[in-house]
């Protein structure tokens, strides 16, 4: 993997920006900073600001984990042309079958991990996330999650950031709602960003090609061609595609690798 924002990479970046060129971002981790209460994730005000800058002049399309009523007050007002939400089952692909196998999941989901008080299970209509970031007993609380999940029936587990998210089988990744939106838009090109392990979905399906791909944070397991160090690099990142896209000149500073 190598840095994109080092000077090297300037011509690589600079090959995807056009005005026909899709910008896909994930939310948690990616555009805002992972936090301890997940009900306060937010944008950081630059962001928020450079993302409409961003939206202004591409189009723009966050793909989260997060059910997608969750996701769209926390991007009102940047233009972002499209929200897809629960791992890329909404919009399209949420139906009333997704939705029972969820609540008959959750009795079983209840019961099997109600010892552990620092775990919270989180109802998502067509998918559940299990947190388990204020669980002292981390990795036992892992193995209980798993365990129960696998009694679950046909289900898809992801591991994330102190959490797993348990899907139905039958229901698309993110990198198959990636790419049904990239042939919706019309766009030819593509650039997306993200951090979990969920947005290997669409590393896997998208890269070396017409997608550029870049995860935040080195991870050498990853499918991705490209990484940001950290979650505040999205600001240069961003600040650096609106140069391309406007020709203005850009100074670039080697970040390390």
């Amino acid at each position: 993997m190598r840095n994109i924002l080092d000077t090297g990479n300037c011509n690589v970046l600079r090959e995807y920006v056009g005005s026909d060129t899709l910008i896909g971002l994930d939310f948690d981790g990616t555009l805002a900073p992972i936090v301890r209460e997940r009900r306060r994730a937010v944008l950081r005000p630059a962001t928020r600001s450079l993302l409409a800058e961003l939206a202004s002049r591409f189009q723009c399309v966050v793909i989260s984990g997060r059910a997608k009523d969750d996701v769209i007050p926390r991007l009102r007002g940047t233009g972002v042309s499209e929200i897809i939400g629960n791992h890329g089952i909404e919009p399209w692909s949420a139906s009333p079958e997704l939705e029972k196998a969820v609540r008959q999941w959750l009795p079983l989901l209840n019961e099997g991990l109600g010892p552990y008080r620092g775990v919270e299970i989180e109802d998502k209509r067509y998918s559940v996330s299990v947190h388990y970031r204020g669980e002292t007993r981390k990795q036992e609380a892992i193995r209980k999650i798993e365990s129960v999940a696998r009694s679950l029936g046909p289900v898809r587990v992801i591991g994330g950031n102190q959490v797993v998210n348990i899907l139905p089988l039958s229901a698309p990744n993110k990198g198959l709602a990636f790419v049904r939106h990239l042939a919706r838009s019309g766009c030819s090109k593509a650039i997306y960003i993200g951090d979990d392990d969920t947005d290997e979905d669409v590393f896997s399906l998208c890269g070396r090609g017409q997608t550029l791909t870049i995860r935040v944070g080195l991870n050498h397991d990853s499918l991705a061609e490209y990484y940001l160090r950290r979650q505040q690099d999205i600001d240069r990142l961003i600040l650096r595609l609106l140069d391309f896209h406007d020709g203005r000149r850009v100074v670039s500073h080697s970040t390390g690798r």
